[in-house]
């Protein structure tokens, strides 16, 4: 049985990981407030966006606009692979990143060269570890204040690697928040920018419901001239909010289950404490007693 004294220490430094944890889920907490409050107010004006857009391209063609052009033969692929810059949120990166292995897996037996950019340091220290071709990468941005700058600008990388033909299609992995306890990972095609009903075939494998016709001044092709880069924009853009919501709801849940799994352990070395202490008096007894029957005979 442990001595008194290395149970003690032990109490002593599960109390001080208990402190942590609990400070770390109420950080977690307000961010997760700031990080929520945006994402949900950028999310109306996204999915309107992309379904405006869809809509035209689906009726302009795909010879409108280069970035609407599927090509005959892929022969790279390129993805954005967003993942959280620290750790200790249970397996929030570990399932992006299977995410996008089986992706990466899924192309490569197809003959098809892959390509990431990176988003966070998890995915980047994966990339390294694997020796994974990477382009670019962008780190303290996601779980961060950032601005919409950030996706213009790594947007317009994208879309000047598409056209340019240095790869032929371009995906992004990132988190799905749906709930405090649900963060999905999602893999979603940027480029080229499908048309409403093939988007949605190709993702919720759902019939479409009719959409009206919009009515567009100046012409619809000159709009999408105009909107098709922007929606990449805001398409990774949403994908970083949405990211760094799940990471801090994904942090969250994970240091509450600490607080209770260093709960449960200080329970049970007080119970083994108890214990330790008990056997140690019940020997002491034993000796005094044992002396005081020997003085005795």
């Amino acid at each position: 049985m442990a001595t008194l004294k290395d149970v003690k220490t032990k109490i002593s430094a599960v109390k001080k990981t208990q402190q942590i944890t609990k400070a770390m889920n109420m950080v977690a907490a307000s961010k997760l407030r700031g990080a929520q409050a945006s994402m949900e107010g950028f999310r109306p004006y996204s999915g309107k966006f992309a379904e405006v857009l869809g809509s035209l391209a689906e009726k302009a063609g795909e010879e409108t606009n280069p970035l609407l052009e599927v090509r005959e033969e892929v022969e790279k692929v390129h993805i954005v692979l967003c993942t959280s810059d620290r750790g200790l949120c249970g397996g929030f990166n570990a399932n992006l990143i299977s995410k996008a292995k089986a992706f990466k897996k899924e192309k490569e037996e197809q003959g098809i060269e892959v390509i990431f950019t990176n988003f966070g340091k998890k995915g980047r220290d994966w990339c390294r570890k694997n020796k994974v071709e990477r382009v670019d990468e962008y780190l303290g941005v996601v779980g961060a204040n950032f601005g919409f700058n950030v996706a213009s600008s790594a947007g317009q990388k994208l879309i000047n690697g598409f056209l340019d033909k240095t790869y032929d299609e371009v995906y992004i992995v990132y988190a799905e928040f749906v709930s405090m306890a649900r963060q999905l990972p999602v893999l979603k095609q940027m480029l080229p920018i499908l048309p409403i009903e093939s988007a949605e075939q190709e993702i919720e494998k759902e019939e479409t419901q009719y959409l009206a016709e919009h009515i567009c001044e100046p012409s619809s092709q000159e709009l999408l001239g105009e909107l098709l880069p922007k929606n990449v924009y805001v398409q990774l853009y949403s994908a970083l909010l949405e990211t760094s919501t799940s990471e801090h709801a994904a942090r969250m849940a994970a240091m509450d289950n600490a607080t209770k799994a260093c709960k449960d352990m200080i329970e049970n070395l007080t119970l083994l404490y108890n214990k330790a202490r008990q056997a140690a008096i019940t020997a002491e007894l034993m000796d005094i007693v044992g002396g005081a029957e020997a003085l005795k005979g």
